[in-house]
């Protein structure tokens, strides 16, 4: 059974332009009460978590008795009229516009041509708020046509302009286009409709006619959501609208070898990601070999132990680059404190680390299970490294409680940061720095007087490569990161810059690499780990979710860097031995 994601699945831009404008507002100290005029987009999920974060949506300016000091109302991506907007401000409001830009050049439309005496035709649901607000713009000259059938009842009429709804439906709107004209040939027509809508309407019919079976994920009361969901049932498919995961329980999947999967303008990414997980541990139980493999490797990736491997491997490269006799029990060491250290800062900080991780599921389950693996994994670590070295033991007992005070509450009640994590950015350096400690200091001290060019080179390679493993992964949570208040580096500094900083850092490890064996600074297995920056460049291909893999796919694929890294080192000082004896 296959399952392909819609590339267009997910927050569209006006709706994502919206919920950035409000997650910047609450981030600011001092903001005051933040009100929506109505819910900020149709998913559920993502209001209550809005709701978390201060964001109060209402339906009404009547809720609203007094409203506190600076408090701001919020204009959604739909808008609202000028009737609307004049009431806000005699409440006392300060008003905050994320009306969608699209949006914003209907009303415009509507407003210039109203003002010449047209009468303006609007094609939409005339309950849905885009549409009430556009109403506003047409005072008494606005008219909606909730499908074709209604052009035949309109009146006679001199000047006409025609709008539509920016997520109406492309094939209703022509056929109400199609009537208008024959009516009034003189009519004006503007395709209103949003491109993002046309190409989601597009993408969900071709994913109907490759498929076996659609599901449709986003609100119930979301508009473009049920318009996709009857797009594919037209197509003659199987289509299930859902707006959470957990449906997905009730439903039979075993008929369906090939699953579509898309999404609505108002459904954020963690929730996808849920949709298609569930989906893939659900796949079939008579599966080839292949198929078999992918679930034990989901297992892995899913509970850590692909994190651990990777460490180990990346460990094994570091003692390969420096020329050191490879220990076993350095590599050990590395795997048992990742693992460790990864399970217990995601009970530390379960509330940042909750939402939108495919492996919530599984924590939540055997959480008992897993603290007493990470605790026994630290004692293995610690005791491996003891077994190596007074020294090993020393910096990996020192890397653990430095790992406790980064979580710990340090600094002062009211202060911004309560403890070092809270510090923006800092966990992707913490986390880069700490792998490079274990898998290319560790191994080094153990060995005696320390080479600085050896030792940097390999330090800096593992470090780099966690940081932009760390950071990657980082831009495809920055959704839910945002909604939660978790100050990563994409969140701080903006996706697009985090991106170019990657770019930059796998740049100068690539010139590391092939400057180090000639300059004498490390053995020749630098040249065959350029084989992981290489592979790092095709992951840069995938971080913006347009290759329609799923969280926990992808957060694989990110960490299969590691292993590539271990097996190309391995590989070529096998062979570089091989040929001096």
């Amino acid at each position: 059974m296959g399952i392909k994601l819609a590339k267009t699945a997910g927050f569209c831009m006006g709706v994502k332009r919206a919920v950035d404008i409000v997650l910047d507002l609450a981030r600011q100290k001092g903001h005051g009460t933040i009100y929506t005029y109505g819910p900020l987009i149709h998913n559920p999920q993502t209001i209550e978590l809005l709701r978390k974060r201060g964001v109060v949506p209402i339906g009404s300016l009547d809720e609203i008795d007094s409203p506190p000091a600076g408090a701001a109302m919020i204009i959604r991506a739909h808008g609202v009229s000028p009737a609307e907007r004049r009431k806000i401000r005699e409440k006392g409001l300060r008003i905050i516009d994320a009306t969608c830009p699209r949006v914003g050049r209907v009303q415009a439309i509507i407003r210039k041509h109203a003002a010449a005496g047209c009468t303006i035709l609007i094609a939409g649901d005339r309950e849905h708020p885009e549409v009430n607000g556009l109403l506003g713009f047409a005072g008494e000259a606005g008219i909606v046509l909730g499908s074709p059938e209604e052009v035949a009842g309109l009146p006679e009429l001199q000047k006409v302009c025609v709008v539509a709804q920016t997520t109406q439906s492309m094939e209703e709107y022509a056929d109400i286009c199609r009537r208008i004209r024959d009516r009034f040939p003189a009519a004006v027509v503007f395709d209103t409709i949003c491109d993002s809508t046309e190409q989601r309407q597009r993408e969900i019919k071709a994913l109907a006619a490759e498929t076996d079976a659609v599901f449709v994920v986003g609100g119930r009361n979301s508009a473009n959501t049920r318009r996709l969901a009857e797009l594919a049932d037209l197509q003659g498919r199987p289509t299930f609208h859902i707006e959470t995961d957990e449906e997905l329980d009730a439903i039979d999947i075993e008929p369906y070898r090939r699953i579509g999967v898309s999404a609505g303008a108002s459904t954020p990414n963690w929730i996808i990601d849920r949709v298609v997980d569930h989906l893939t541990a659900r796949r079939g139980r008579k599966e080839e070999l292949l198929r078999q493999l992918f679930k034990v490797w989901v297992f892995a990736v899913r509970t850590d132990l692909y994190s651990a491997a990777g460490a180990g491997c990346l460990s094994l490269a570091a003692i390969l680059l420096q020329g050191l006799p490879v220990n076993l029990l350095h590599i050990l060491t590395a795997s048992l404190y990742v693992f460790a250290m990864h399970v217990l800062n995601r009970f530390i900080n379960r509330r940042a680390s909750s939402i939108s991780s495919f492996r919530e599921e599984s924590y939540l389950l055997h959480e008992k299970l897993y603290v007493t693996l990470a605790i026994v994994s630290m004692v293995l670590a610690l005791s491996a490294s003891l077994a190596a070295g007074l020294a090993p033991f020393a910096l990996l007992f020192v890397l653990s409680l430095l790992g406790l005070l980064y979580n710990a509450s340090l600094l002062p009640r009211g202060w911004r940061f309560q403890s070092l994590k809270d510090i923006p950015g800092s966990k992707n350096i913490v986390t880069a720095i700490a792998w490079g400690a274990v898998t290319a200091f560790l191994p080094r001290i153990e060995a005696g007087p320390l080479p600085v060019a050896g030792f940097t080179v390999a330090f800096v390679f593992t470090a780099g490569i966690v940081f932009i493993r760390s950071a990657l992964s980082d831009i495809l949570d920055i959704q839910s990161d945002r909604l939660i208040g978790r100050e990563t580096l994409p969140v701080l500094i903006g996706e697009r810059k985090t991106f170019l900083l990657l770019q930059a850092i796998s740049g100068l490890l690539f010139v590391l690499l092939m400057a180090a064996f000639p300059c004498g600074w490390s053995t020749s297995v630098g040249f065959a780990l350029l084989t992981a920056v290489f592979y790092i460049w095709i992951c840069f291909k995938l971080y913006d979710r347009r290759s329609g893999f799923s969280g926990v796919v992808l957060e694989g694929l990110l960490e299969s860097s590691y292993l590539i890294a271990g097996a190309s080192a391995l590989v070529w000082w096998i062979a570089v031995r091989g040929m001096t004896t």
